[in-house]
């Protein structure tokens, strides 16, 4: 009789453990700079993998198996995960908002508090969407990909490492140059140009982002560059809707930005929302046929779901000073969201957490009008608890292909939580001592807070407080939104190439054109590559850039202490 293959090890745990701990920081920097983060899994993978089969092949140890991999990037990608917990969104909106900070423990036991809420939704879902619907769950197929790839090509997996820890030096490198000695050139063609943002940043994170997101997205981000910051801007000065400082000098970032976010705002949450209610309609034939999306309930399950939502209510209750039925409303809504996002992401890989997010403001907006607490905090649990969700059902869909216990994956899914929230805490409250007066400016656009503030000054003051011309830009962003929405959710795969992106059209709008050029190159680039090398560029590009986005954010966060400690 075989034994069963090692799991839940203390070398898989650590390793997962300490690979989060380094890939957190990475993704608060790159959710404060342009407002997306980075599945980390695959980095997981390859590191672990390559460390722990080397040691075992030079020192003739215990071989690192497929079952330590999945907690290994189960763990990691958990902590990395933190994001969706609200460090880079609705948290920053409530400071801005209401110039409320919270200290480190108080904060980090709120963003594990809803992260793992949703570790036990997922629980619960599991059965019905991985076991009987068998979703596809794109992230997690490409991780099972990757991983049955270098275990049975393990030189694969050594190529790739090389290529993420070059890409990640020169990356970090060119930070540190830029930061510490000599401030490379911006260029820009003319000084209107560079005054409406329009200059070329020496980022190769930004640049790392383009080859991670394609073709189509970043065409989108510079179309929408284009109109927001060539087109509209300058239309806006001229007409005196914006009016300018006249000792105004360089880049007007900071007063276009109040009038342009709303548009963008309008045009992301009609897209998303449109999109998330087509695709469920879509979806819910698939459903029927699975009616029951809860498992029967087992005692150690059932009591991890009611500790979690006990925490949630209490934190939101002791915290926020959250009336007690309103902190008791968000559990079921969280709930229903996240089983909604968890299906959206079993079926396209697309994770809806910023629509999850503003579906749940929307709905305090109705039932508790005007108060801005509310609206964030107890919104902030279903995206919090949606992310968490997503991420380890992902995992979960690995370890069903390869027989993984579930139960072992919670506890990987639990430390990492605990160890992503503590670290993505103390990076945040590092990078952004002073958010009311860091965020939202050139240096950190934080486009997801600026989403959430907006969404919550329009519920909290109405629509009555905004001047008519930005009403009517909402207008034109909203419809703009609910056709390109619609157009996502019903179009084929094939046919989404020459549809402008949503999320990058109105992305567009809230960040600086520059930092939108320098993603448009870095997708042409991986492009060209692509068309040039297909089958280099299937095997190395995502892996380069995902090298390019972590050693650039670490440099940026070693900076940020280093200059604290000086």
């Amino acid at each position: 009789m075989s034994r069963a293959p090692r799991e839940l090890t203390a070398r898989a745990l650590v390793t997962g453990l300490l690979l989060g701990a380094v890939l957190t920081p990475s993704n608060i920097y790159s959710g404060l700079k342009i407002g997306w983060s980075f599945n980390m899994s695959i980095i997981a993978l390859l590191v672990g993998f390559a460390f722990w089969q080397g040691l075992a092949r030079s020192w003739r140890g215990a071989d690192w198996t497929m079952q330590e991999s999945n907690i290994n990037q189960t763990t990691a990608s958990s902590a990395a995960s933190i994001i969706s917990g609200g460090l880079v969104a609705p948290i920053p909106a409530y400071t801005l908002i209401t110039g409320a900070q919270l200290d480190t423990l108080p904060l980090t036991a709120w963003v594990f508090s809803v992260s793992f809420l949703g570790i036990w939704i997922a629980w619960y879902l599991r059965p019905s969407l991985i076991v009987q619907a068998q979703l596809r769950f794109p992230e997690g197929m490409a991780t099972l990909a990757t991983m049955q790839q270098i275990y049975s090509h393990g030189a694969e997996a050594i190529r790739r490492l090389a290529v993420l820890g070059a890409a990640a030096v020169i990356a970090a490198v060119t930070k540190l140059i830029d930061s510490l000695v000599w401030s490379l050139p911006r260029w820009a063609p003319t000084v209107q140009l560079e005054r409406f943002t329009f200059s070329l940043e020496p980022s190769l994170l930004l640049v790392g982002f383009g080859g991670i997101i394609g073709l189509r997205v970043g065409l989108s981000l510079l179309l929408g560059a284009v109109l927001a910051w060539g087109l509209l801007a300058p239309w806006l000065v001229e007409q005196g809707l914006v009016r300018l400082p006249a000792e105004t000098a360089g880049p007007v970032f900071a007063q276009l930005i109040e009038w342009l976010l709303w548009p963008g705002v309008s045009l992301m949450v009609c897209a998303t929302l449109t999109s998330l209610g087509l695709r469920l309609i879509a979806t819910r034939r698939e459903a029927a046929r699975h009616r029951s999306a809860w498992q029967r309930p087992a005692p150690w399950p059932a009591l991890g779901l009611l500790l979690a939502a006990s925490l949630v209510v209490a934190l939101q209750i002791a915290l926020f000073d959250i009336h007690p039925g309103m902190a008791l409303l968000s559990i079921p809504l969280a709930l229903l969201l996240a089983m909604v996002a968890a299906r959206v992401v079993g079926a396209t890989g697309i994770p809806p957490i910023g629509a999850i997010g503003q579906l749940s403001q929307l709905s305090f907006g109705a039932i508790a009008p005007g108060q801005v607490a509310i609206n964030l905090m107890s919104a902030n649990t279903a995206g919090g608890a949606a992310g968490q969700c997503t991420d380890l059902l992902n995992d979960f869909k690995v370890g069903h292909a390869i027989g993984a216990a579930p139960a072992r994956q919670v506890v990987a899914q639990c430390l990492g939580i605990l160890v992503g929230s503590l670290i993505g805490v103390l990076v945040y409250q590092l990078l952004i001592p002073d958010p009311q007066a860091m965020l939202i400016t050139p240096e950190w656009p934080a486009p997801a807070v600026a989403t959430w503030k907006a969404v919550a000054e329009t519920l909290t003051a109405g629509l009555g407080s905004i001047s008519p011309d930005i009403r009517w830009a909402m207008l034109a962003g909203a419809l703009v939104g609910i056709v390109l929405g619609a157009l996502e959710a019903l179009l084929p795969v094939r046919r989404m190439r020459w549809l402008p992106s949503s999320a990058a059209l109105g992305l567009a709008f809230i960040i600086p054109a520059s930092i939108s050029l320098m993603m448009t190159f870095g997708a042409v680039l991986a492009w060209l590559f692509a068309a040039r090398w297909g089958g280099l560029a299937e095997r190395f590009v995502i892996v380069a850039a995902a090298g390019l986005v972590a050693g650039e954010s670490m440099a940026g966060v070693g900076i940020s202490l280093w200059q604290l400690l000086r």
